[in-house]
């Protein structure tokens, strides 16, 4: 520990509940009960909206590629250079290339993770029953999920930039993922309230990777919930680099590249703003 009761520079730590600590901690504990809360209950609204709003579905669509390109600039300029710091270029990136790999694997093999992004379906068409089934597209929501949840919690215990951007990345991709989810599962059940309930069952696990999150993050000096972040990191890349590329085929480079390169730059550019203003 460093002067003033702070961990020492370049750790990871979870904050304790004695002493100076006692005001960040409380800070802790809220935004990571707080902020998986949030992120649940948006995607949840958003997929009330696509329920009963059939506009909705085709706005969601100016959100999408914003949205992963916050996902990519708090991949690349956020989780990343974070856990070379913490534990090197190989871990870091071996770690980072798993989570990738993770959600490609299901992605390629069982069922699309991300509702929003899936290719080879027009999710503003969902009018009639889809083909397919509404509990694997469930199973998987619910992992990514879970990654999200996990996620936006361990990085609390990270540096003052990803305690905002990462849960701002999820928030925001929350939106057109619960638009997307809404209106499949609907195409799935033919009925609103069934289709609603499984997206409650889906998104809920948001709230369990946080729990889960907040049980094993380590005590002061442990650095192990590093590897996990960089898991994160792989996994937010995926889903961004996979939403992009899915708008640039739709809709062409100029409405997909753009929006996505406004929402790195901003994500990018507000992680360095709360660094330099929390130093």
């Amino acid at each position: 520990m460093g002067q003033a009761g702070r961990p020492a520079a370049g750790r990871i730590a979870r904050p304790t509940k004695s002493g100076s600590h006692a005001l960040r901690y409380s800070r802790y504990l809220f935004s990571s009960l707080v902020s998986p809360i949030a992120a649940t209950a948006l995607a949840l609204c958003s997929a009330l909206l696509s329920l009963w709003l059939a506009a909705a579905r085709d706005r969601a669509r100016i959100i999408i590629p914003f949205s992963a390109g916050v996902l990519l600039g708090v991949a690349l300029f956020g989780l990343f250079p974070e856990m070379v710091g913490e534990i090197g270029w190989p871990a870091s990136f071996l770690s980072f290339a798993a989570g990738y790999l993770l959600v490609f694997a299901v992605n390629r093999y069982g069922y699309p993770v991300c509702p929003s992004c899936s290719p080879g379906h027009d999710h503003s068409g969902c009018t009639t029953v889809l083909h397919g089934f509404a509990v694997p597209l469930v199973v998987a929501t619910a992992v990514h999920s879970f990654l999200d949840g996990w996620s936006i919690v361990t990085a609390q215990a990270a540096g003052a930039g990803l305690r905002v951007t990462v849960p701002m990345a999820v928030w925001l991709h929350k939106i057109p993922e619960g638009i997307a989810l809404g209106a499949i599962l609907w195409a799935s059940t033919g009925s609103r309230p069934a289709a609603f309930g499984w997206c409650v069952l889906a998104e809920s696990a948001t709230i369990l990777g946080g729990a889960v999150g907040f049980a094993l993050v380590p005590r002061p000096g442990a650095v192990w919930v590093t590897y996990p972040l960089a898991v994160a990191g792989g996994v937010f890349f995926y889903l961004g680099f996979h939403a992009i590329h899915e708008e640039w085929k739709r809709r062409g480079a100029a409405p997909a590249f753009m929006p996505a390169l406004t929402g790195a730059a901003g994500a990018a550019a507000l992680q360095q703003g709360v660094r330099a203003l929390l130093r």
